[in-house]
């Protein structure tokens, strides 16, 4: 059973990373590796945490010499790299975290990984973010072939981070592959992003902060599909390669809490626009990009991979799930979640 580091495995995309390698290929041995920072949850794992093929190791990538033992003591064969500080806002208010996170942290697994894992078969796979790539205007897409402008210290870092892993691509020969995809939706995600917040924030009839005029375009997709997306690359995917991940599903920030809005009237038994009346401009993040939008095509026709789920569906799906799970969201927005690890992990 070859054993495979899914780093970061603990949060929103990694969650949905780690159950799909752990119910589908029992070929592996499934390591998530995770420091359980405030986006870091283990119940979003409870249903496979005593799979045979899974293990949770409670670790800091920036700790060089947890990592290496680590790598040292289990014949790694490959990397899924997805930890990572994510969100902008926090960026802008502490740049430090997320260059030791983001960038040190991702050469500190590829040391490990080149001096201690099967890097001659193997593979580390870095999952990155159309944000590397700065903004667009109102026309085209993002290609694997755009030149880097990153706007904000998490951008920054992002890009930083896939400028190192393309390097030891180069100059160590470590068989590498990377992948920047649009943003995602779905469930577990930390109600800090855009979406759970405001399915939050609605049923509890709170504030809905819109930045600016509303007006900033992001590119939408069902985060099982982006698992399924980093499931093909890490098996079937060319070394060296960078492949672009995206739902071909632009929408203005405000149009998208106005369906949110719509929808939650709908489900909570709401007269038509309650919700809507919640909507509370606030002033514009810093450096904040006007749009995104990506070229999935070469993935697409290399790997034949392209979104199953349509937008109204997984739109539909994802309110249903923070609704009926109401106590999960609970637990994150205050902090109790946290008490999970000591519970289950403490005396292990």
């Amino acid at each position: 059973m070859k054993n495979i580091v899914i780093t970061g495995g603990a949060g929103f995309i990694g969650s949905h990373v780690v159950r799909r390698f752990v119910t589908l290929h029992p070929e592996f041995h499934i390591i998530n590796v995770d420091a359980l920072t405030y986006a870091g949850n283990l119940e979003n794992l409870k249903d496979i945490e005593t799979a045979s093929n899974y293990e949770f190791v409670k670790l800091d990538i920036t700790d060089a010499e947890a990592v290496n033992k680590l790598f040292s003591d289990k014949k790694i064969h490959g990397v899924i790299h997805l930890a990572a500080e994510s969100h902008v806002d926090r960026s802008i208010t502490n740049p430090i975290d997320f260059v030791m996170t983001n960038v040190v942290g991702t050469v500190i697994l590829m040391n490990a990984f080149k001096t201690y894992g099967d890097a001659e078969n193997g593979r580390f796979y870095h999952v990155s973010t159309d944000e590397v790539y700065g903004t667009l205007g109102d026309d085209g897409k993002f290609t694997e072939s755009t030149p880097y402008d990153p706007n904000s210290p998490y951008s920054a870092s992002k890009a930083s981070s896939d400028h190192f892993v393309r390097a030891y691509h180069e100059t160590y020969k470590l068989p590498i592959v990377i992948s920047n995809c649009s943003n995602n939706y779905g469930s577990h995600q930390f109600p800090e992003k855009l979406i759970p917040l405001m399915i939050h924030n609605i049923k509890h009839n709170k504030p809905l902060p819109v930045y600016g005029k509303g007006e900033n375009i992001r590119d939408w997709l069902w985060v099982e599909d982006h698992a399924r997306a980093i499931e093909m690359i890490y098996l079937n995917g060319k070394n060296g390669e960078t492949y672009n991940i995206g739902g071909n599903n632009e929408w203005r920030n405000i149009d998208l809490v106005k369906k949110l809005c719509e929808i939650m009237d709908r489900k909570l038994g709401r007269e038509a626009g309650t919700s809507a009346q919640l909507i509370t401009y606030v002033t514009d993040r810093k450096g904040h990009d006007f749009r995104y939008a990506i070229d999935a095509s070469k993935l697409e026709n290399e790997l034949g991979w392209s979104p199953t789920v349509a937008f109204d569906q997984g739109f539909d799906k994802t309110i249903d799930w923070y609704l009926e799970n109401e106590v999960w969201l609970e637990r994150v927005t205050s902090g109790a979640y946290s008490d999970y690890y000591q519970s289950m992990y403490s005396n292990r």
